[in-house]
């Protein structure tokens, strides 16, 4: 049986706006469907959408003006007024130098996690706010709720396959009491494209977007090559007893956990276990090395402003679509954690973050140090 949608206007759509800040939205359109379709569904309900569009990344493979030509086609198919913010230069420095520094490091970084807040739904709030705006919108598959007392609370998306709640983790109140989040109750990622194609949206076929948007699908050692040439440097494979194996062709090359491309001969296979910067070395080990059963948090935030106690017991995700696993949290100083695993895990890797929840909602969560 075929699906109806509704129009995407409705009849409060067509009444004269007010000047009320609670009645108005500003949406990131970013030129793909889940944030046209964001804005469609807000529409509908009888919001006055203000599309922003955020120029990030300077990439010589993609035609100039890419986003911005599809996110104005998405405008222009809406009916809804877009302003394009050039923020280029503050997301090399704050991301991008950011992302290549903590390879740098030996570690392994998830740049979202950090654009998310401090770049991308700090320019949405400056622009409501510099429209007298209330709302902030995007197409992230995750779900807020705003209770008339308490805290905000960010929580799984129901699309488990989609839910975006994990790169979400660092957003605070300030966003969280004014962010809407209209895809977060989709169960299916199909149902949006459906809902583009009804409503005749001009992206409905366009590709999902790469996670790391900045590097256009391609390999974040060529950017590493280019940025940071000095961290490509070849360096001695040591096992733990400190017996030189081979040789690495750069550390970035490698991620705590890794089998393939060790090019070792040994009697038994051998994983990173760690990198180790400071001499530049690479040392591996039998995966039973790998199982640990604890690790510090560094950066440790909650969404609520607070944690919920000095210790507490949550489930944890410590990949963006790992399972999730119980811990036992422990606060430390100087915003830091200990967290004890119920069960010893392996793939603790530095750098990438470790978010807490209870039952599916976000409670917080920092990334994972050395």
């Amino acid at each position: 049986m075929e699906t109806t949608y509704p129009p995407i206007h409705s009849e409060s759509n067509e009444t004269a706006k007010t000047d009320n800040a609670q009645t108005r939205v500003v949406v990131a359109l970013s030129g793909g469907v889940d944030s046209a379709v964001a804005a469609g569904l807000l529409l509908r309900e009888g919001l006055d959408v203000y599309g922003v569009t955020l120029r990030l990344w300077r990439d010589p493979a993609l035609p100039p003006g890419d986003v911005v030509e599809s996110a104005t086609t998405v405008a222009d198919a809406l009916h809804i007024p877009l302003r394009v913010v050039d923020l280029r230069d503050r997301f090399y420095e704050q991301v991008v130098a950011a992302f290549v520094d903590a390879y740098a490091r030996g570690e392994t970084p998830n740049p979202c996690v950090t654009c998310n807040p401090t770049l991308k739904f700090a320019a949405l709030l400056a622009e409501a706010d510099r429209l007298g705006v209330h709302w902030i919108a995007t197409g992230h598959y995750a779900i807020v709720r705003q209770p008339s007392e308490g805290p905000a609370t960010l929580a799984r998306a129901h699309c488990q396959a989609r839910d975006q709640s994990y790169a979400l983790y660092r957003l605070d109140q300030s966003v969280l009491s004014r962010l809407k989040l209209p895809l977060g109750e989709f169960t299916d990622k199909g149902h949006v494209r459906e809902l583009a194609r009804a409503w005749n949206l001009p992206v409905t076929t366009r590709p999902d977007s790469q996670d790391l948007c900045f590097m256009g699908g391609g390999d974040y050692r060529t950017l590493l090559q280019t940025l940071r040439p000095e961290a490509l440097q070849p360096g001695p494979i040591y096992d733990e007893a400190g017996q030189r194996l081979g040789e690495h062709r750069g550390l970035p090359f490698y991620t705590v956990g890794q089998r393939e491309g060790l090019r070792i001969a040994a009697g038994q296979p051998l994983y990173v276990l760690r990198l180790e910067p400071k001499r530049n070395a690479l040392i591996v080990g039998p995966g039973e090395r790998l199982l640990r059963d604890t690790c510090t948090l560094r950066a440790v935030t909650f969404t609520a402003g607070e944690p919920p106690s000095a210790t507490f017991n949550a489930v944890a995700q410590l990949r963006y679509h790992a399972a999730p696993i119980p811990v036992k949290v422990k606060l430390l100083n100087n915003d830091r954690a200990r967290v004890t695993f119920g069960i010893p895990r392996r793939g603790v890797t530095p750098g990438q973050s470790l978010v807490f929840y209870q039952d599916d909602n976000v409670l917080g969560g920092g990334f994972i140090e050395p």
